[in-house]
């Protein structure tokens, strides 16, 4: 207050404590900017929650459908429903989840940790038992469904609150980019020790196969009598081993996530009465542009991406013939990828958002175009490898770092709807999660029609034909449609910057609104 201002004004003063007269200047509101900058410890600490999501999608993104067919030797078509139905009903359960989260109160962890919490030591046991062999062969495919669905069930109960996560550890558009790219880096390495701890464990092992394409069946139950037994077990036995070792990383990693994040609430909504009911929210959700655009371009380029990685294993073992190198490719990819995620984080700061997925996401049509024009070369395989490293990490970073400034655009729109959070993210991870289970199941399925062989030293030229259609063409035509796609997203960075301001004035005010409320309490008890 200032002074002069009469004899009544300066008698009250007398009566009324500083915090009061000096609301402009209370220590609440300094600490609470302090409060949205995030220490490295905290952005650390948070993005290593990412890496058990990406450590065991990689694992079975890349191997699961080879060890399906060439391990627990399922056949084919058993296979391709396996593989679709199952990312499906991991895609079905993300948006229930979205739902079930938020219809979820606040706690004294928050309302996002306790899922994180009770569904890890459950996922870890269904991760387990994915890559077990049951001993009653008239039952694999049932078994493998079930767990596969399970595992994919719990790991949404973790991911899907993890990735709302974002919105809730600070409310700075600065400092939620900043932790997301930390966050990318981390996953980019989970992938890495995903690939890593599965491919060179499982790469130790003498996996067996079939010379005689003409007599398999007889081959076969000669193998399984010999010493060809022998090596599928050790190979069975590596499988679980790296199981195992993931299986401890995700609990290390969601310990550390747990112990080292904490939520924070938006001060406009701690004001709302009630929250949105979820279909309500829903409804809003899909109804806003910038959201549908965005959802729609990264639809076909993750689409693309995932073709990529769910045959790869098995291009690199028929169609090129490196049967012994594909895991240390996959390796070359994901250490490429790793090492750019700072390079693509500092682009897009400096190019913007758009510029870097035009750029970024693009830069693969060139190498899947060599990859399908080449012959089978390892060296020239190899620096495709790195180059394609590059590329996939754009793939990684963009889609979580737009994603916030979409919410953020929603919630300017939309000022009195909160809790859409968890939709938000729980849909967008929908729809890429069913794209690719119609990949893996489709993919798989057309194997089986060229006429794929198990366990096979080799593969029919159909086969090898339609693999590589699998891993280059197909892939090349759904970045060249998402790109097109990018075209109709409206928030650039202009529209960032405007949407920034906005919000600060509205957590200001919402700020001020909640301070003014408690010193008037405070004055009406002194007075």
């Amino acid at each position: 207050m200032a002074k002069g201002e009469g004899a009544e004004s300066g008698s009250a003063a007398g009566l009324l404590p500083t915090s009061i007269l000096q609301v402009g200047e209370r220590p609440a509101q300094k600490e609470q900017k302090k409060k949205q900058q995030l220490s490295i410890c905290n952005k650390l600490c948070y993005a290593v929650g990412g890496a058990p999501y990406q450590v065991t999608g990689c694992a079975l993104g890349f191997f699961l459908q080879i060890y399906l067919l060439d391990v627990a030797q399922v056949d084919p078509f058993s296979a391709s429903i396996i593989l679709f139905v199952g990312r499906a009903w991991d895609a079905f359960t993300d948006p229930l989840v979205g739902f079930c989260i938020s219809k979820s109160s606040w706690t004294r962890l928050g309302r996002l940790m306790p899922w994180i919490i009770f569904s890890t030591p459950l996922a870890i046991i269904a991760y387990f038992l994915i890559w077990f062999v049951p001993d009653f062969p008239q039952g694999q495919a049932l078994w493998y469904l079930l767990f596969y669905c399970l595992f994919q069930t719990l790991v949404t109960c973790f991911h899907v609150p993890y990735s709302a996560l974002t919105m809730f550890i600070s409310t700075e558009q600065s400092e939620r980019d900043s932790a997301t790219a930390y966050r990318m880096t981390v996953e980019v390495l989970g992938t890495v020790l995903g690939t890593a701890i599965q491919g060179q464990i499982v790469g130790q092992a003498d996996m067996p196969c079939l010379e005689d394409p003409s007599d398999s069946a007889v081959a076969l139950e000669d193998a399984n009598r010999t010493q060809s037994i022998t090596s599928l077990r050790e190979t069975q036995n590596a499988y679980l081993l790296a199981a195992g070792v993931i299986a401890s990383i995700y609990v290390i990693c969601a310990v550390i996530l747990v112990l080292g994040v904490r939520e924070q609430r938006e001060p406009y909504e701690s004001q709302q009465a009630e929250p949105m009911s979820f279909f309500r929210g829903l409804r809003l959700v899909m109804s806003h542009g910038p959201y549908v655009r965005l959802i729609a371009g990264f639809l076909f380029t993750s689409l693309a991406f995932m073709l990529v990685e769910g045959n790869f294993a098995l291009f690199c073992t028929y169609t090129l013939g490196f049967r012994n190198e594909f895991q240390n490719l996959l390796l070359a990819i994901m250490l490429s990828a790793t090492f750019t995620i700072p390079l693509w984080q500092w682009f897009l700061t400096r190019f913007g958002k758009k510029t870097a997925v035009y750029v970024g996401i693009s830069s693969a049509v060139p190498f899947l175009i060599l990859v399908a024009l080449m012959e089978s070369n390892l060296i020239v395989t190899y620096v495709v490898a790195v180059a394609a490293g590059i590329s996939v990490a754009a793939a990684f970073l963009l889609p979580w770092s737009m994603l916030p400034d979409v919410i953020d655009d929603f919630h300017l729109k939309q000022p009195h709807s909160h809790g859409t959070e968890p939709i938000f993210f729980s849909f967008y991870v929908f729809f890429t999660k069913f794209a690719s289970g119609v990949s893996l199941g489709v993919s798989t399925l057309s194997l089986d029609f060229a006429g794929y062989r198990t366990r096979g030293c080799s593969q029919p030229a159909p086969v090898r034909f339609t693999l590589k259609m699998l891993v280059t063409m197909a892939p090349i035509a759904l970045i060249l449609l998402g790109l097109l796609l990018f075209k109709l997203y409206p928030i650039d960075e202009e529209k960032r910057r405007q949407n920034k301001k906005a919000l600060q004035a509205l957590r200001e005010e919402a700020s001020s609104s909640g301070c003014s409320d408690t010193d008037s309490t405070e004055l009406a008890s002194i007075l």
